[in-house]
């Protein structure tokens, strides 16, 4: 088990200073989705995500969680909106034919750009153009992410805490649940073989993937195991050790499934981390799963988020 140490929750200047702070966040956001606009404006592809991140002062490690926590979808749906909403503002002026609509914000041809409109509106150019208050209804929807972040939640109650470095066993899968399941599964049998089982003091996990975003069968993920002495695994076996630990973390505890996972963490960089002052570091968020789902009522299971944050002077 890594050693932990708590911190005391640093004294803030009240709402006036939080306010600050979560503009100046949500400042940083706005710098990268006025790229993806001016790009898609000059009907140019819009910028790479390591640019999107640079604008946002975020590392590219972080961004696409810190984004879609803050905006409520991911760039990609972004540039997708983003261009439709363009597409009907050239369409709300009489000078554009639709084809000419079309390749300005980035289809290949007006097919495409129909296609899109249908799925999204209901409808086609020429449809939305002949009905004014309809398309203008549509910009007013698509200036905005379909799904806004909520502040109306209850408190989180985070902590920040100092994790000593610890050595994983680590096994990279690639599939949802049952991919992991069986991943954690070869972990045990690995440790078992070896008569290791009995010093196996914690159940870890590094999503790197969100699979609200990512197709199930797509998502990688490291199930780790710590043990009780230090390993070291033949090239054969497919597994690795990992270093986790090693710095400050904010914790929070999820209790319930886990496919609530995402929501919370999404709330951690929405809620929590603009108004805390502190920073990201660049290393992976990681899971403890401190319940065995085959012993623990889902409702019940325990599992605790660790986003790591930077060392303070």
């Amino acid at each position: 088990m890594p050693s932990v140490k708590e911190h005391p929750a640093s004294e803030r200047s009240g709402p006036a200073l939080k306010s600050v702070t979560r503009d100046a966040h949500q400042r940083r956001i706005d710098r990268a989705v006025a790229l993806i606009e001016q790009a898609i404006a000059r009907g140019e592809e819009p910028p790479e995500l390591h640019r999107l991140a640079e604008a946002a002062s975020f590392s590219p490690f972080h961004f696409h969680r810190v984004y879609r926590a803050m905006t409520g979808e991911t760039t990609g749906q972004t540039v997708a909106r983003l261009r439709l909403l363009q597409g009907l503002r050239l369409l709300a002026s009489a000078e554009r034919s639709i084809t000419e609509a079309a390749l300005a914000v980035g289809y290949q041809t007006p097919q495409a750009f129909t296609r899109a409109f249908r799925q999204s509106v209901g409808g086609t150019p020429s449809e939305l153009r002949a009905e004014p208050e309809r398309l203008w209804r549509e910009i007013e929807r698509l200036s905005l992410p379909a799904e806004s972040p909520s502040e109306e939640s209850p408190p989180l109650r985070v902590e920040v805490v100092s994790v000593d470095p610890f050595q994983v066993l680590a096994l990279r899968v690639t599939g949802a649940y049952p991919e992991q399941n069986d991943g954690f599964g070869r972990l045990f049998g690995w440790a078992a073989e070896r008569g290791l089982l009995d010093t196996l003091s914690g159940l870890y996990g590094v999503p790197w993937d969100d699979r609200r975003d990512v197709p199930p069968q797509a998502c990688a993920f490291d199930c780790m195991i710590a043990l009780g002495a230090p390993v070291q695994p033949d090239a054969g076996d497919g597994l690795h050790t990992v270093r986790l630990g090693g710095g400050r973390y904010a914790r929070v505890r999820h209790v319930g499934a886990f496919d609530g996972l995402e929501a919370l963490t999404d709330a951690l960089l929405a809620r929590w981390l603009p108004d805390s002052g502190e920073s990201l570091r660049d290393a992976p968020l990681h899971h403890e799963y401190l319940d065995d789902p085959d012993e623990v009522p889902e409702p019940l299971l325990r599992t605790d988020i660790y986003l790591p944050l930077q060392d303070r002077d």
